[in-house]
């Protein structure tokens, strides 16, 4: 799942280095926590959180075969 996250991510940015995907998992869930350059925050959550959400439902699609919960979050300290 990290390599697609990152994948899409490093093509919305103007700081593709700057992507970092780590993941927390836990008996429930996975998950993932995205970190891009401060002033990428924007591009990346989109116009009322439109495009992190298209970005969550795709993760959540390609995961849909996998027995714990797939979750999304953009770390705001960028």
């Amino acid at each position: 799942m990290k390599p697609l996250i990152e994948t899409i991510v490093q093509a919305l940015v103007d700081h593709p280095e700057s992507v970092l995907v780590t993941s927390i998992e836990d008996e429930r869930a996975i998950t993932y926590k995205l970190s891009v350059h401060k002033e990428d925050i924007g591009k990346v959550i989109g116009k009322q959180g439109r495009t992190i959400h298209a970005i969550r439902t795709v993760v959540y699609a390609a995961a849909a075969h996998q027995p714990k919960r797939v979750i999304v979050q953009v770390d705001e300290k960028g």
